[in-house]
C-alpha cells in the first residue's frame, strides 16, 4: 500500500479519540506516543509460544516452524483494500497451504471508525492491522489487545530496530509487530538536471542550502511545494516541520513536542518554524514552476513536485510513495541520463546520527489462539516481507531480514536502505500521534494561514491554544 496521509487521517485521529475517551483501564489511560517514551524492557511479560511446530517436506520444509492447523480459520481486519488488499492476500497464500490456516481477510475503507465499534461491541477480529501506533496502544491501554508471546516478541526484535518495536508497544509489553512502512525523508531531483550544471547531492543541511543559494543566484527558483489537500490541507507543511525538528533538535525534544511536554509555541518549535520558513517563505527559492510563496497553499501536493519532470523545479521534498504521481515517459533512476529520482533528506546536526520520518502498520491481535499466533509470527518474519514485495511493487518494509534484492524500482530500494540503516533514528509521523484536534486540525490549517502570510508567532500560539486540556 502506498501510504496517503491526506486520504484517512481525519477518521483515523477521530476513531483514536473516541477510543480514549471509551475505554477504561486499571493502567494509564493514555497511549504512548512510541519513541523513548514506550519502554521495550519487557522481559518475562509476553506469554509463552502456544504454537507446536512440526516437520514439513518439500515446499512446505520451510513453514513447519509455524505449526499444522487442519480446517483452522483466522479472520483479520485492515484498512488495506484492492488493489493493494489483493497483494496482501497473495502473499500469505504458501503459508496457508502448509499451515492449513485459512485467513479471512476483509479491507474497509472506514476501518479507523469501524474497528472501534466492533471491538466495544464483541465484534472484534482475530487480527487487525493498525496503521497508526496511538491507535494500537489505546487498545492495549484498554485491555482489549493481546500481548504478542514470546516468540513473536523475539522475531520482531530480531528483525526490526528498537524505534520501531517502541512504537508496538505499551507499559513495557510489546503487542504488535511492525509490518509495512513508508518514508518521508526523501528530497526528489533530477539526475539529469543535476549532472548537466554540475551539482553534487547535498549531505548536509547546510549543503542544502547552499545548493538552493547557487541555484537561485542563476534567477531560478529551487523548491517547488503544496499542500492542497482538500479536509487535509496543510499535512504537507507539517511533515517539514517534524523533519526539521528531528534533526534541528533531535529525537528526545521531538518526543517532547508530539506529546506535549513542551509547548507549541516553545523557543525551539519556533526556531524550527523559522528554519522551515528560510525555505518555503522565501521567494527566490519557491514555487519554481508554479507561481509565488502563496501558490503553495493552492497547489496540489500530487502536482507539487511535477515541474522537475519540466526541468522548472530543482528540488521537491517528500515521501517514498510519491513516485506513484510522476507522468509516464520519465525514467526513475540515479544515473545521470535518468529524469527523477531522489535522495536522503540530510541531517542538521551530528549528534543525532541519520534521523528519518515515516510510518506504518502493525499487527495486532484480540484473541490468543495458537493459530492466530502462526499468523503473526509469519507476518513477523523475514520470508514474508519478501514475498509481498516480490509481487507488489511500490510496497516497502523496515523489516531488518527482507531481501532486498527484490526491490526493482530504485526509489524503493533506496528507501529500504535508508529504512532498514542501523544507523538511523526513526520517529513515527508526529501530527498522526498528536490529538486530533491538533495533528488532524489546527497544526493543519495555521500552517495553511501560515504560508498565506500569518506571523510565526500567531500561527504557534493558536495551536498552543487548541490543544485539548486533557
Amino acid at each position: 500500500m502506498r501510504f496517503k496521509k491526506a486520504s484517512a487521517l481525519v477518521t483515523l485521529a477521530t476513531a483514536v479519540t473516541l477510543l480514549a475517551a471509551g475505554c477504561s483501564s486499571s493502567k494509564n489511560n493514555t497511549p504512548s506516543t512510541g519513541g523513548s517514551s514506550s519502554s521495550t524492557d519487557n522481559s518475562g511479560a509476553q506469554p509463552a509460544s502456544k504454537i507446536k511446530p512440526v516437520t514439513m517436506t518439500g515446499d512446505c520444509a520451510a513453514y513447519g516452524k509455524y505449526g499444522k492447523y487442519s480446517g483452522a480459520t483466522v479472520t483479520m481486519y485492515a484498512s488495506i483494500t484492492d488493489p493493494e488488499g489483493g497483494y496482501l492476500q497473495q502473499s500469505w497464500k504458501q503459508f496457508e497451504t502448509c499451515t492449513g490456516i485459512t485467513i479471512q481477510y476483509t479491507g474497509d475503507k472506514e476501518f479507523e471508525t469501524a474497528i472501534k465499534t466492533k471491538v466495544e461491541g464483541g465484534n472484534a477480529p482475530d487480527i487487525a492491522i493498525i496503521p497508526q501506533p496511538g491507535l494500537l496502544q489505546t487498545f492495549a491501554s484498554a485491555g482489549k489487545l493481546k500481548p504478542a508471546s514470546q516468540a513473536v516478541t523475539d522475531e520482531a526484535k530480531a528483525n526490526w530496530v528498537k524505534d520501531w518495536i517502541s512504537y508496538g508497544s505499551f507499559d513495557g509489553v510489546f503487542f504488535g509487530a511492525p509490518m509495512g512502512a513508508n518514508l518521508k525523508s526523501l528530497v526528489w531531483y533530477s539526475p539529469k538536471m543535476f549532472a548537466k550544471a554540475g551539482y553534487s547531492i547535498p549531505k548536509t543541511w547546510d549543503e542544502m542550502v547552499a545548493l538552493s543559494d547557487k541555484i537561485a543566484a542563476t534567477g531560478q527558483k529551487p523548491w517547488c511545494a503544496g499542500i492542497e489537500s482538500g479536509t487535509a490541507t496543510g499535512w504537507t507543511a507539517t511533515d517539514w516541520m517534524e523533519e526539521v525538528m528531528l534533526r534541528m533538535y533531535g529525537p528526545d525534544v521531538y518526543d517532547q513536542w508530539v506529546q506535549h511536554k513542551i509547548p507549541f509555541n516553545d523557543q525551539k518549535v519556533q526556531d524550527v518554524l523559522a528554519a522551515v520558513g528560510k525555505i518555503w517563505k522565501n521567494p527566490k527559492y519557491v514555487n519554481a514552476g508554479i507561481g509565488d510563496v502563496q501558490s503553495i497553499a493552492t497547489t496540489a501536493f500530487a502536482k507539487a513536485g511535477l515541474p522537475i519532470e519540466k526541468q522548472k523545479c530543482w528540488l521537491h521534498q517528500q515521501a517514498n510513495f510519491y513516485g506513484a504521481n510522476w507522468d509516464k515517459g520519465y525514467t526513475i533512476g540515479p544515473k545521470s541520463t535518468d529524469d527523477i529520482y531522489a535522495f536522503y533528506e540530510p541531517p542538521m546536526n551530528t549528534n543525532f546520527g541519520n534521523p528519518i520520518e515515516g510510518g506504518g502498520e502493525f499487527v495486532g491481535a484480540f484473541t490468543d489462539t495458537a493459530q492466530v499466533e502462526a499468523v503473526q509470527l509469519y507476518l513477523a518474519s523475514g520470508e514474508w516481507a519478501t514475498s509481498r514485495a516480490k509481487i507488489h511493487p511500490g510496497w516497502i518494509s523496515a523489516n531488518q531480514k527482507v531481501d532486498k534484492t527484490v526491490f526493482t524500482d530504485p526509489v524503493d530500494a533506496l528507501s529500504v536502505g535508508i529504512l532498514t540503516d542501523p544507523k538511523a533514528t526513526f520517529r513515527f509521523d508526529g501530527s498522526d500521534a498528536m490529538p486530533s484536534a491538533v495533528g488532524a486540525g489546527s497544526f493543519w490549517s495555521e500552517m495553511t494561514k501560515w504560508i498565506q502570510g500569518q506571523s510565526d508567532k500567531a500561527t504557534l500560539d493558536n495551536i498552543e491554544k487548541s490543544w485539548p486540556a486533557s
